[in-house]
């Protein structure tokens, strides 16, 4: 059991519960090898005696683990103690995406994308290593105090294969996608149709679809259209709109094929917003709308059942066992059922019987026996035809994004050539280099070469050059700039190796230009990691990680950064060293605080301040306070004027305070005859000082 102040894995002080949910608490602790805070997820007492309950655990924190990027929750161990299961994690002081959603009403278009390519980015850097996410929502993601948007929770994350995912695990029902919601296959794609739910949460406020049950939302996801996000919020642009249309296709074919796709057209969209540059496949018979079938529906409330039993068994847990404080939401409920290995069974069984009946179909068409016609084994059986050889299409006179997406879907590779033409519209498709009708093989390279318009930008170089320099270059002649890299035994590394378009042809402002950037020599380099904004310790474990050495460790000032954070790295994020090459780092030590200085002569009150005071007769109090009330001078003096001198001062203005006592002799009340009476004024004057700012 966890108690506060106990010490796990002999470095983990546990100092306080921050958040529970139904199979796992976590809390804040030190890492006293490392001397930085971290977030201890916990499996539950009560499931750490159930392997399916001890397997998702280990099953989140392994697909976690091998993920190191600045927009991902980082994991940085993994363990078992006396029966105590439980990850570290990155310690992130923040808010859910979701809250921030409540507490703003929605988002500002610019800042929902800002938020949207973040995540895109740490959604990518997952699916590069193979690891579908299957629950993308604005609970699972969160802004730290800084502004850095990370991903979490990879509960029920698994591992891509060549092979497409199938599960009966539906992530969150209000950001599942159509093919989850049936308990068919998910990959890539699942994840982006999550985000465009999340995206139209962050620019309208709320969910797309909603209803009584979960089947009734996993069916509107299913069959229904997407709202347009306009009719709630008028004022989002048409790109935006169009690139969640896009997320949000309910055939995976038609959505964005990856992450870098969908980042690109987020980019696109904060330089040319209204513009309608987001191209979405003509519906086809598979990808067009269909109702459900009855089977599908039996599956849908079977899974919809086993999950509202075994949440209702987790809330009833809760009110047991959970202690009070805000809660945090825990989705591994969503994936358990304890029918579940005999269904898994029973699907298995089935799966076996609808394998051997492909392959007799496969058989019976090859001897020419039968035919089926409109089967899903034919399409499957036309489509392994069709990669043998695919026939050119034309693609002369229509879009090039449009050629592009048709020529991706034969299976066909496409290189562009801008060129200014005043015969075709601006990025309209003059010619092709391979003729319609031609047969081909997949992965065949088609060069089209496209009209610039008759204003056409001409392409800079950007070869031989850093990636940054290239960049630069290239957005300031009004390019979008797509990065891929490549090794190189003869380029160093983060040096440009090739461009598309060529240097020196014509190219429409605002269209993408490919860079080819240099990883160095192939398996001889290692990336260097994102240290920015870390502190020391974890800048550190970062760079263990990573197998390379921290070097010399400096502290500067700097105003871009907090104190204690690092400010400064010796190598560029993302470019490529030598494994051992050391990398140097500066703490900051806060931004240069400016200072001011003040010298000169105090006179005392001037007539115009007091006509009754007199000079050389009259003791005077004076001061000198700044404005953030340092007291600089504190004395008494009947001789004005006396020289003062500070230097350092903080604050750009002061007061100087004058206080003393006026004394003057008027007639008794008795006349000419009787004693003079003295009255006594205390008088109080300020003036305001400007210092002198230091350099």
């Amino acid at each position: 059991m966890i108690k506060i102040g106990m010490m796990i894995g002999d470095r983990y002080e546990i100092l306080e519960k921050i958040g529970t949910g139904g199979m796992s608490d976590v809390y804040k602790a030190k890492c006293h090898k490392l001397n930085r805070f971290v977030a201890i997820k916990v499996l539950k007492q009560e499931f750490s005696e159930n392997a399916n309950f001890v397997s998702k655990f280990r099953t989140e924190a392994q697909a976690a683990a091998g993920l190191m990027h600045p927009n991902i929750v980082n994991v940085y161990d993994v363990g078992e103690e006396n029966g105590i299961y439980y990850f570290v994690m990155e310690m992130v002081e923040g808010i859910t995406l979701k809250k921030y959603i409540e507490k703003k009403a929605r988002l500002s278009v610019k800042e929902a994308i800002s938020i949207a390519i973040q995540v895109s980015m740490g959604i990518e850097a997952a699916h590069n290593n193979h690891i579908i996410h299957r629950d993308i929502k604005p609970q699972n993601i969160m802004i730290s105090k800084e502004g850095k948007v990370k991903v979490t929770d990879f509960g029920i994350a698994k591992a891509a294969t060549s092979n497409t995912i199938t599960s009966n695990v539906m992530g969150s029902v209000h950001y599942t996608s159509p093919e989850q919601a049936r308990g068919g296959y998910s990959d890539e794609k699942s994840d982006i149709y999550s985000l465009g739910i999340t995206m139209f949460e962050m620019l309208t406020g709320r969910v797309p679809f909603n209803g009584e049950t979960t089947v009734a939302i996993a069916i509107k996801h299913i069959q229904e259209e997407l709202p347009s996000p306009r009719e709630f919020v008028p004022e989002i642009p048409i790109s935006v709109e169009q690139i969640v249309f896009k997320c949000c296709q309910k055939s995976p074919d038609r959505r964005y094929q990856s992450m870098a796709e969908l980042i690109d057209d987020l980019k696109q969209s904060l330089l040319n917003p209204d513009e309608d540059f987001v191209k979405v496949l003509e519906p086809d018979r598979k990808a067009s709308t269909r109702m459900i079938t009855e089977r599908e529906m039996e599956r849908i409330k079977k899974a919809s059942a086993a999950k509202d039993n075994m949440e209702e068994s987790m809330r009833l847990n809760k009110v047991r066992h959970t202690d009070h404080g805000e809660e945090e939401e825990d989705d591994y409920e969503e994936d358990y059922d304890p029918r579940m290995e005999k269904i898994t069974t029973i699907l298995a069984v089935v799966a076996a019987i609808i394998i051997g009946c492909i392959v007799i179909v496969l058989v019976g068409r090859t001897l020419g026996l039968f035919r089926l016609s409109g089967s899903r084994e034919e399409e499957s059986v036309q489509e392994e035809e069709q990669t043998e050889q695919v026939e050119m299409i034309a693609v002369t006179g229509i879009p090039v994004r449009t050629a592009q997406e048709r020529l991706e879907r034969l299976g066909l590779k496409t290189e562009i050539k801008y060129v200014e033409n005043a015969a075709y519209p601006q990025n309209q498709v003059i010619s092709a280099n391979v003729e319609e009708g031609m047969m081909l093989d997949p992965g065949t390279v088609i060069t089209l070469t496209v009209s610039a318009g008759t204003e056409g930008v001409t392409v800079p170089k950007a070869t031989d050059i850093t990636y940054e320099e290239a960049k630069n270059t290239l957005e300031k002649a009004g390019f979008v700039v797509n990065r891929s890299e490549n090794s190189s035994a003869t380029v160093e590394s983060n040096y440009v190796i090739s461009q598309n378009p060529e240097s020196g042809s014509k190219a429409p402002k605002g269209s993408a230009v490919t860079i080819v950037v240099s990883t160095g020599a192939e398996d001889s380099k290692v990336r260097v990691p994102d240290l920015m904004g870390k502190e020391e310790d974890e800048a550190m474990a970062i760079l263990v990680e990573a197998g390379l050495p921290l070097g010399s460790v400096g502290r500067i000032n700097s105003d871009d950064f907090p104190e204690n954070q690092v400010c400064y790295q010796s190598y560029s994020v993302g470019s490529f060293v030598d494994p051992g090459t050391p990398i140097d780092i500066k703490i900051s030590m806060g931004g240069k605080a400016e200072t001011y200085s003040y010298s000169g002569n105090i006179t005392g009150p001037t007539v115009a301040e007091d006509p009754e005071y007199r000079d050389g007769e009259t003791t005077v109090k004076v001061t000198i306070v700044t404005e953030d009330g340092t007291k600089l001078l504190d004395t008494q003096t009947a001789s004005f004027p006396f020289a003062v001198n500070y230097s350092g001062i903080k604050s750009a203005t002061g007061k100087i305070t004058f206080h003393y006592t006026n004394v003057k002799s008027v007639p008794g009340e008795g006349g000419e005859d009787s004693q003079p009476e003295e009255i006594r004024e205390e008088k109080t004057i300020e003036r305001t000082i400007e210092f002198t700012k230091e350099r």
